[in-house]
């Protein structure tokens, strides 16, 4: 690899010559042993369009690394260790590589920006096969091509020059790209590349990768409410019995608060600005006053398939961020509520655990199945909302026209949608294990005949018998009642014979209200097309 032009001082040439500057193997860090190369799938590249083949290709590179066992061992982060396999389809989005990349696309899609402007009289527009050199640079970049790049920056100090750098030796071998060098990063500040490179991480990777698992958890939901609209579920106010629900009724609960929230993400409008270092193309206006700038960018941006910003500073402000960042939460913090109900049910005896062969429960209690998969998700889903909360208060401050605390925070994106996206495949996980336990929730309902009381009083309301709440309190409140006692408390009210003999046909398997239908129907509440969609 040769240094760039501005960097080829005799110093910097023997520096660059340098063993110490090589990339060495994996197997080389201490400790490490090779091994097998190692192959899973990638669920991201299921039903990938071509644009995102790049994506699969690089997990598909990092999965053949033959220390790869040794570096998930090592790995400071769990995500990156012993989670790995479950999140791998966001690191192509949000990884260094992944930014580095990014930042690749931006500056070459820029330079080719530049051509089509008649007024850039100095970079004349490129022929197919220079478009064609230019387009293969993105497409086939590869994580050998980040590192170069960050040999490159262990000069510069400086990630995207390094990057700058690397496109013009990179173009240098051709004979049309190589005359119009200087206009890679022409007009730019390294904010203009880099809130395009993450605001197409976070498009790309969340429609990608993010929202079709939380689908998956919606559609999951779903059938636990239509499968079980029938199943009756003695409910608990306050931790005491209450009246019956159905199971499936308490799934579409969920599935229908998960679905609202999934609807308000395609409001959100991924921004990115390219107005240069405060924000008012100064160095624009001056190099080319005759060109209308901000039509100019805006143009770009949009090309990008991003929405233009045109009031910034030296950065894009990140609202769109938070906006984006606060539904996951919301989202978490439902789905947390249901981890919780679900444990709870489960702890109840309301849910069996179907026993995977070779699992342990306890290590020192043989017969546990414990609720492993909605406990992890609620942990991990409470690790990402303090990321991403803090994330959405921090990133949209920014001292004056600048200051640099966004660039290192922003680089926890992936961290913060890591640990919800680990959390979401717990959930399914757990899901996949349960089975209703029908026995168990007749039991319940068989020993709580005073949840009648609430029917009972209503209908002698109707017919007018006086202080019907205050009777129906005297019977029940903290006494024991039984099938017996309520069928003989019915019978000597003074009602009309069709409501009297309605009351005693009820039971608290029967008293479930509209809570099957409700349940049924969830199919017609829930929208997972239109929603989970960023534009």
């Amino acid at each position: 690899m040769s240094a760039p032009p501005s960097l080829k001082s005799p110093a910097t040439a023997a520096f660059l010559a340098s063993p110490r500057l090589a990339v060495a193997p994996r197997a080389a860090v201490l400790g490490a042993t090779a091994q097998p190369p190692r192959r899973l799938s990638c669920s991201a590249a299921v039903g990938m369009s071509a644009p995102m083949d790049w994506a699969a290709r690089s997990v598909g590179e990092l999965e053949q690394a033959t220390d790869l066992d040794t570096f998930c061992m090592m790995a400071l982060s769990p995500l990156d260790g012993r989670y790995f396999r479950f999140i791998k389809d966001l690191m192509p989005f949000f990884s260094e590589f992944g930014l580095i990349r990014y930042r690749v696309l931006v500056e070459v899609k820029w330079l080719l920006k530049l051509s089509q402007i008649p007024e850039v009289k100095e970079v004349p527009p490129f022929s197919k096969d220079a478009q064609l050199f230019l387009d293969a640079i993105v497409q086939d970049f590869s994580i050998n091509d980040a590192k170069e790049v960050k040999q490159i920056e262990k000069i510069t100090n400086h990630d995207v020059k390094a990057v700058e750098y690397y496109l013009k030796q990179k173009c240098s071998s051709n004979p049309e790209v190589a005359k119009v060098l200087e206009f890679f990063h022409f007009g730019c500040t390294s904010e203009d590349i880099n809130n395009l490179s993450h605001a197409l991480a976070l498009k790309e990777g969340v429609n990608t990768v993010m929202f079709p698992v939380m689908i998956d958890v919606c559609s999951a939901i779903c059938s636990l409410a239509t499968e079980n609209a029938h199943v009756p579920l003695l409910s608990k106010t306050h931790g005491q019995p209450a009246s019956p629900t159905t199971l499936g009724k308490e799934m579409a609960n969920f599935a229908a608060r998960l679905s609202d929230i999934g609807k308000s993400f395609s409001e959100v409008k991924i921004l990115g600005k390219f107005a240069g270092a405060v924000g008012n193309y100064n160095a624009d206006v001056v190099a080319y006053p005759e060109i209308d700038w901000p039509k100019m960018t805006e143009e770009f941006v949009r090309s990008l398939g991003l929405e233009f910003n045109p009031y910034v500073t030296q950065i894009e402000p990140h609202d769109y961020i938070s906006k984006l960042f606060n539904l996951f939460v919301q989202f978490n913090i439902v789905l947390t509520d249901f981890d919780k109900d679900m444990w709870t049910y489960i702890s109840a005896g309301y849910f069996k655990q179907i026993a995977k062969a070779g699992e342990v429960g306890s290590s020192t209690m043989p017969h546990k199945i414990n609720p492993i998969n909605f406990e992890n998700s609620e942990g991990n889903l409470s690790v990402s909302n303090g990321l991403l909360c803090t994330l959405s208060m921090k990133l949209p401050i920014s001292r004056l026209q600048r200051d640099l605390t966004d660039s290192t925070v922003l680089r926890n994106l992936g961290v913060g949608l890591g640990h919800s996206l680990l959390a979401y495949k717990a959930t399914m996980q757990g899901i996949k294990k349960l089975e209703v336990n029908k026995v168990r929730l007749d039991e319940d309902l068989e020993q709580t005949w005073e949840v009648l009381a609430e029917p009972i009083q209503t209908v002698m309301r109707r017919y007018g018998i006086p202080e019907p709440y205050e009777k129906l309190k005297e019977m029940t409140r903290g006494q024991a009642v039984t099938k017996d006692s309520i069928r003989k408390f019915i019978e000597g009210l003074d009602l009309p014979e069709d409501a009297q003999s309605s009351l005693l046909k009820l039971t608290p398997h029967s008293y479930t209200g509209e809570a099957e239908n409700l349940a049924a129907n969830i199919w017609n509440v829930v929208d997972l097309k239109s929603g989970f969609k960023i534009k």
